[in-house]
């Protein structure tokens, strides 16, 4: 049958999400840095991703399979139930143990030996372990009352004086919006802000148009959580 399915201009994208966050049926995902169409069965057709700020999809009338939303809906439940079960597995004993939530203001860890680290150059200088988003647990102890630093994994490398600046008092959570999966970071960080743990919500991203994918997930997650934080964003400029 001939309907209306999406299409993506590969040459525009870049990878910014937008478009994930908007398909309520799951058809789309950020995969290899491009927004990809998962699958014709689970389009709609009726467009609600076409606000791209690129400019990058548009729909186009072909031969394609009938829209099934049962399918579409049970497909996006196991992706998101496979990435929870993922993430969970980090955090058990079974898990990754470089995965495990660590408060690093813990006197535990302060003035660890020196045999510990190979010299003071790369003696680790952060608050909280894991940094990355889709790692952090969101039952980590260090998140209760937390200002929490949403930051591009760029900010470290671009900004010298980041450490001084922008990490104390603050638990950092790095995330690429365009070299991650949208919906995967959507729900970590959902069900992070979600039950009223986390005090203030900062973004710390960069000038470049796929970063803006940051400030949206924040929108979208404080929505989804149904929270009303203060919310700050900064951008720094390249």
């Amino acid at each position: 049958m001939k309907r209306p399915v999406i299409e993506i201009d590969e040459a525009k994208c870049n990878g910014c999400g937008q478009c994930v966050l908007d398909c309520a049926e799951g058809a789309l995902a950020v995969i290899d840095g491009k927004a990809r169409l998962i699958s014709e069965v689970f389009c709609d057709g009726l467009g609600a991703c076409l606000n791209c700020p690129q400019g990058a999809l548009s729909l186009t009338t072909r031969e394609a399979p009938e829209f099934d939303e049962k399918a579409a809906l049970a497909a996006k439940a196991r992706r998101q139930a496979s990435d929870g079960a993922a993430s969970s597995a980090r955090h058990t004993a079974g898990g990754c143990p470089g995965s495990a939530p660590r408060d690093l203001r813990d006197p535990r860890f302060l003035g660890a030996p020196a045999a510990m680290v190979a010299s003071e150059a790369l003696r680790v200088e952060l608050p909280t372990w894991p940094i990355q988003l889709r790692l952090a647990s969101p039952r980590a102890p260090f998140l209760d009352g937390a200002r929490l630093l949403l930051a591009a994994h760029c900010a470290g490398f671009a900004l010298p004086r980041l450490h001084q600046d922008w990490l104390p008092g603050r638990v950092p959570l790095i995330a690429c919006p365009k070299l991650e999966d949208s919906a995967t970071l959507l729900e970590k960080l959902t069900d992070i802000l979600r039950g009223g743990r986390i005090a203030r919500l900062t973004v710390l991203r960069m000038s470049v148009p796929c970063c803006g994918g940051l400030d949206r997930l924040a929108r979208e997650a404080m929505k989804g959580a149904g929270c009303d934080l203060p919310l700050e964003s900064h951008v720094a400029r390249l």
